[in-house]
Formats: C-alpha cells, structure tokens, sequence
C-alpha cells in the first residue's frame, strides 16, 4: 500500500537560514539526503545510535549533544536460552556549552554520503567514568570501535565493520512539529555487520556466520520539552528474505509524517499509517503487539526477554525508557503485496518518557 506522504529524491535542507523548518524539506527518502544545517542552541538535540546484534549478544554505541549535556554510552548483553548473562553499560556525562560541542557533522556520521563525516568522542585510553567511541567511513561500510571500563573493571574493547550493500534501502524522514520543533531521522535496518567485541579474556565473534546485523538511529531536530515515543527494529533473516522492521509510535502522531517501514532483500516498503502498539507500560516484560490497523500489512507478535531499564530524575532531565529485547513473530507485507512470514526475528521494542 502507498504512503500518502511525499518521496524526497533529491538534496534537501532541514532548515532555512533564520533556522526553522524548511517546509520543503518534509517528506521521507529511500537514501540519506537532507542536510541538517541546525542553528541555535537550547532546544538542539544531535545523536548517532548503533545496535548490531546476533543471536546469542548485541553492541549498542550512542554519541550524543543534547545542547546542555553530551552523553555517550557503550552497552553489552549476551544471554543463553537460561537467560541473560553478561550486561554492561558505560555512560560519560559532561556539561553542553555552546563553545563545548560534539562536532556532529550535517549528514550522517561515518558515512560516505553528502555532508557526512567522520566522529570521534572520548579519550584514547578511557579511565572509569570515561567512554571512546569512534563512527568512521570505509569503502563498503561504516567502522565502529569503542573501548571502556566496565563497572568490575575489565577492559571492554570493541571493532566492528557494519555494511551497506550496493542499493540496500533505509529510511529518512522529516517529523514536523511545527515550524520551530521538527527531527530529522535517519533509520537503517538489515545492514550485514562483522566483527569482535573483547570482554575481559573474551572474545565475541559478530558475522562470521553471516548472523550479525547493524541498526542505525541518526537523528538531528529541535524537540519540544517533554514527549513519550515507542520505538521498534529487528534485523535478520526469515522465510528465505533479509528483512529490516522499523517502527515507530506516540511522537509521530498528528505530524503527517511516520517512521514506519519495512526492508526486504534491500527494498523499503513505507508505511504511511500510524501502527496500533498493544502492550502494558506497567508490565513492558510481557508480549507486545504491533499492527497495522484497518490492514495486515503488519500483525506482528513481540516477546520480550530483557529490558533494559532506565529511570532518571536529575533536575533539567527526567528519563523513563524500557528497551525491551526480545524477538517478533507473525507476517509483513511489502508494498508489492509479498508477504513474509517473521519468525523469532531477534530486536527490541522500547517506550520512553522524555523532558530534556
């Protein structure tokens, strides 16, 4: 089924030059093509997010510039059938000052498209409270590395070749708000990804079975103060396809705009329709629903088997997320009307409160 809402298909400006939304920027492309020439500061929030994940454990990096702090984090979890059995997270925390910025390039970080650059944040050598990561661009791909401390002190070292394969498709979209509150968002599902991570003495294959797949979250935008948002994604292969989901809820709605596509074998199917999200804040380990209402382009099942689960109350920043992994079941449709049926494809669903 067609979105109603418009494909971009050539260069576009977020911003016109007094900073506010460019209305001609808002729609949704197949490949990154907006620069996001942000001015101001305040309400300015800049991130790069990366989840690969395999069947047995996942790397999760976040670089971020939220105007009055920077956050970046590197996050680990293995589990067995039993359960989980390894998680570590490392967050640096440090004041955001108008001359102290990350230096966030206007396209995506680590890429080789327009406006795009590489990005390093954190000491070489990171102490305790410290995090290095790096977003860098090679010929094929994106190459993240990271290293930190984990909390009983063992070394966590990461190096990771995250592919785009030639004319594999993902998602940009513009949400406006208004004309002074709007993102722009760049997701990227099913990308193949190799690799290792090093925990203490051990070390963690990523891909050499050809299991391993990178999950970006790009974002650049002026946001309002507070928001709630839900947001899903899981990579793999199923019923003889490669398929991507992304999903998103609650900060699209009355916008026009959705972040809510699905990638098979490369192809982006865009999902205009808001999705119905039938879960339990209350209870976010319990299974979750995800549909399309009035279709079956998605009916989808998600268990969940961690969360990942963070509340802060720190004056200016109030924060409630479940991240919940877990594994979707159930059928999509793609635009062409084939329909895959999803079975235990591994990812997260996620509902968060925000003021920031």
């Amino acid at each position: 089924m067609a979105t109603h809402e418009r494909e971009i298909t050539g260069p576009a400006d977020l911003c016109r030059p007094d900073g506010r939304l460019d209305r001609a920027a808002v729609g949704w492309s197949r490949t990154p093509l907006h620069r996001a020439n942000l001015r101001g500061w305040g309400r300015t929030k800049r991130w790069e997010y990366w989840c690969v994940t395999t069947p047995t454990h996942l790397l999760a990096l976040t670089v971020s510039d939220l105007d009055f702090l920077t956050l970046d984090t590197a996050y680990f979890l293995s589990w067995d059938e039993h359960g989980v059995l390894e998680e570590h997270e490392r967050t640096a925390i440090a004041p955001g000052l108008p001359t102290r910025r990350t230096a966030f390039p206007e396209g995506i970080a680590g890429s080789g498209g327009p406006h795009g650059a590489d990005l390093t944040v954190g000491p070489e050598r990171p102490g305790r409270r410290q995090v290095r990561v790096s977003i860098g661009h090679e010929p094929g791909g994106t190459r993240l590395r990271a290293r930190a401390l984990t909390a009983d002190l063992r070394p966590l070292e990461a190096d990771l070749l995250v592919a785009l394969p030639e004319g594999h498709e993902t998602l940009s979209v513009v949400v406006p708000w208004d004309d002074k509150r709007f993102q722009f968002t760049s997701k990227h599902t099913a990308r193949p990804a190799t690799g290792t991570v090093r925990l203490g003495d051990r070390v963690y294959d990523f891909g050499a079975d050809g299991d391993a797949w990178g999950v970006l979250d790009h974002g650049r935008g002026r946001w309002p103060r507070s928001l709630g948002w839900n947001w899903g994604a899981a990579s793999g292969r199923t019923d003889g396809h490669t398929v991507g989901l992304q999903f998103g809820g609650q900060w699209t709605v009355g916008t026009g705009s959705t972040e809510n596509a699905l990638c098979v074998d490369g192809r982006l199917s865009k999902i205009g329709t808001e999705l119905a999200w039938h879960y339990d804040p209350a209870a976010p380990l319990a299974p979750w629903r995800i549909t399309t209402p009035g279709s079956d382009q998605v009916d989808l099942a998600f268990r969940p088997f961690h969360d990942r689960r963070t509340r802060t109350e720190a004056g200016f920043i109030a924060n409630r997320t479940d991240q919940c992994f877990g594994r979707y079941s159930g059928t999509v449709r793609t635009d062409d009307g084939l329909r895959v049926a999803v079975d235990g494809l591994l990812g997260w669903a996620e509902d968060v409160r925000m003021r920031w």
